[in-house]
């Protein structure tokens, strides 16, 4: 992913999830993911999905989050 994916990614999750804090960084060595950041805090990772049956041209994005026992603890 290049640097203009990563930034309609990101302007496309500050506006989904309504927080200007969000940040999406590109991962050292890695050019098929990114990672999610609010504020310092990482969140996830961004993965792009390149199907070998869509069109040539078409790419899509996954959002992986993982949610720990204890971050549900109040």
């Amino acid at each position: 992913m290049n640097k203009e994916e990563l930034k309609k990614i990101e302007t496309y999750l500050k506006k989904t999830f309504s927080n200007a804090e969000l940040k999406v960084l590109a991962r050292p060595k890695k050019n098929d993911s990114a990672e999610v950041y609010i504020g310092e805090e990482f969140i996830g990772v961004i993965y792009l999905d390149e199907d070998e049956e869509e069109e040539e041209g078409d790419r899509s994005y996954s959002f992986q989050m993982a949610i720990l026992e204890y971050d549900l603890e109040d």
